[in-house]
């Protein structure tokens, strides 16, 4: 619904606008909670998370490979399954063949195609012509035990046995110093990249957030959960000004809330986020209160499993 200014000053906004702007004051007050994500967590892969690129770790014990701009996908060794457990309706084809052993990696639908990958993977009926344009990026094999270097030609080996064009693993190479790294991220970020991704040689395979995975892109970003709608003024006045949106929770504490108010497009500003959406959103770091600087607003985050 278009959110456009009535001339009566009491209706300035439309009745959802002032809804909104109710859940706004309640979300302030403490008395809203958060929508709950749609995945089925309890059957949720446990799959290792990475954690950002920092200074003072040793470049040479790492792999560096691209960071691919698609959707975490983890074949079970029966079915495809997203981040958050749910199942991908993919076409059978695409998974004909494929070993009894679990791969973990990402569907991918090439550099700035973040959008239609998504799209791809959350039909509930197989869009066949979609699919084609799709590519299983192997980067990992979780039930593979030993070192990641030990891995790496086990991985190939199985995506050459499955020959076929669209399963591929994950190119991993060395880099002698961090300003080799730094060039080659700008590099790929100039050619449409997200960035790039850097995975310990000893490492077992965790299923958890640790620093034997590391994420390195020229920004930071994140997601939030939409907690409420603020009113725009001046040249905003009768649309979205700024979404209030809440941080994940750490170690039991309730996440921190801030207004995302940039980043947005007009038609965003007229149809913004429902509550409850996740969004993701860039920043530079963090203040002293724990609160992303410079937060912009990238997208919202199209199904929570994902």
């Amino acid at each position: 619904m278009t959110l456009q200014a009535a001339p009566a000053k009491s209706d300035r906004y439309p009745g959802n606008f002032r809804i909104r702007t109710l859940t706004l004051l309640l979300a302030l007050a403490g008395l809203l909670t958060p929508a709950l994500p749609l995945s089925a967590t309890e059957a949720s892969p446990q799959l290792m998370l990475a954690k950002v690129y920092h200074a003072g770790i040793s470049l040479p014990d790492y792999w560096v490979s691209e960071k691919l701009d698609g959707v975490r996908g983890y074949w079970d060794g029966e079915k495809l399954l997203t981040r958050g457990g749910e199942r991908i309706a993919a076409p059978s084809w695409f998974t004909a063949g494929w070993p009894k052993v679990a791969m973990d990696g990402e569907l991918w639908a090439g550099r700035g195609q973040f959008p239609k990958a998504v799209s791809t993977v959350r039909q509930q009926t197989p869009d066949d012509a979609a699919w084609r344009a799709m590519r299983f990026m192997v980067f990992d094999l979780p039930a593979q035990g030993g070192p990641f270097t030990e891995r790496i030609p086990v991985l190939n080996g199985m995506v050459s046995r499955i020959d076929q064009p669209w399963v591929q693993a994950v190119a991993q190479f060395k880099l002698a110093n961090h300003q080799t790294l730094q060039s080659l991220l700008a590099k790929t970020v100039k050619q449409g990249g997200e960035g790039l991704m850097l995975h310990r040689g000893a490492s077992l395979y965790k299923g958890q957030r640790t620093d034997d995975l590391l994420k390195v892109k020229t920004h930071e970003d994140t997601e939030a959960r939409v907690i409420a709608h603020i009113p725009g003024k001046g040249k905003h006045a009768g649309v979205m000004g700024a979404l209030l949106v809440q941080m994940p929770g750490v170690d039991g504490k309730t996440g921190e809330r801030f207004k995302l108010g940039t980043g947005f497009s007009d038609k965003q500003r007229q149809r913004p986020p429902a509550v409850g959406t996740l969004v993701t959103y860039r920043f530079r770091g963090l203040n002293d209160s724990g609160i992303p600087r410079f937060a912009s607003f990238m997208r919202v985050r199209e199904d929570p499993s994902l």
